[in-house]
């Protein structure tokens, strides 16, 4: 006897609902009972952010609200949604639901940033929202799903995600920071986090052979890590870049565990002062903070 003749669709919907979103895509291949459990608005409301109403209706993507709660999910994972007046993304992590952000070049602290000589705003951009497809994941078949899922190791982004990003045109020394509190994040969670950046293919000097200073504060609980590291290195130098898989390399500069509650907050900084080399080349999208072990 099947557990589907014996139990009716709301338990299987509160079962479904204490599992997770990978697991449900799995049930909901089972049978087609199953299948209409795992579609519904309450099991995937339990999947997204407490808060998610707030963000979305705070973003250039308010229209999402009006989608059912699958739909809502699955297109926070795929396409980050700007906040903030565009200064800064939200994006789901595609497994657990947990919260990524990114901040984006204007949203940081770039110094010095007063002339078009040392830095200027370019515009990367290729797509508008309006271009990017979108899914209906409730009219996913039983093989799309058996495919999608083991991709969802990761969050990617195919698209450029901020209107403007920050190009290095010529500093003697380098400084940009960047400030998030630890309560816009997921509760007990190992986040990491990365600069995300190009090299510019031709006129780039400075940072080969030389390292820059990337640093992570917490305050809540004390931790503070720095790490020395090449942007541009050599082939025999050790690498910590690595490509996103959507056009950017990135570059982890800590990792701390959030349970720092209502009132913590995290500082970054990527810092380079020998005054003796000039720098450029280097373009900024931005700062990402997501679960750790999360590729984009």
């Amino acid at each position: 006897m099947e557990i589907t003749s014996i139990l009716p669709e709301e338990c299987l919907c509160l079962i479904i609902s204490l599992t997770s979103p990978e697991d449900s895509c799995r049930l909901a291949m089972i049978s087609h009972a199953f299948r209409s459990a795992a579609n519904r608005d309450e099991v995937w409301e339990k999947f997204l952010p407490s808060d998610y109403r707030s963000i979305i209706s705070g973003s250039s993507s308010s229209s999402l609200l009006s989608l059912g709660k699958k739909d809502v999910y699955f297109h926070l994972c795929f396409h980050p949604i700007l906040i903030q007046n565009g200064t800064k993304s939200f994006q789901l992590e595609k497994k657990s639901g947990k919260k990524c952000y990114m901040m984006g070049a204007r949203a940081l602290s770039i110094i010095p940033d007063g002339t078009p000589a040392h830095w200027i705003w370019t515009s990367l951009q290729e797509s508008s929202d309006g271009d990017k497809p979108t899914f209906d994941f409730k009219r996913m078949t039983k093989r799309m799903a058996l495919l999608i899922f083991p991709l969802f190791t990761s969050c990617f982004d195919f698209f450029n995600r901020f209107p403007e990003t920050a190009e290095l045109k010529q500093v003697w020394w380098l400084n940009m920071r960047g400030e998030i509190e630890t309560k816009i994040l997921s509760s007990d969670t190992n986040y990491a986090v990365y600069l995300v950046f190009k090299l510019r293919k031709e006129h780039t000097t400075g940072f080969s052979q030389r390292t820059v200073g990337l640093h992570v504060h917490v305050d809540k609980i004390g931790l503070r890590e720095v790490r020395m590291v090449s942007l541009d290195p050599l082939r025999d130098e050790p690498r910590y870049i690595r490509e996103r898989g959507d056009g950017w390399m990135e570059i982890e500069m800590g990792a701390f565990f959030n349970n720092c509650g209502d009132d913590g907050s995290v500082e970054f900084s990527v810092w380079e002062a020998h005054t003796n080399y000039v720098k450029q080349g280097l373009i900024i999208e931005g700062i990402e903070l997501r679960p750790k072990d999360s590729a984009t």
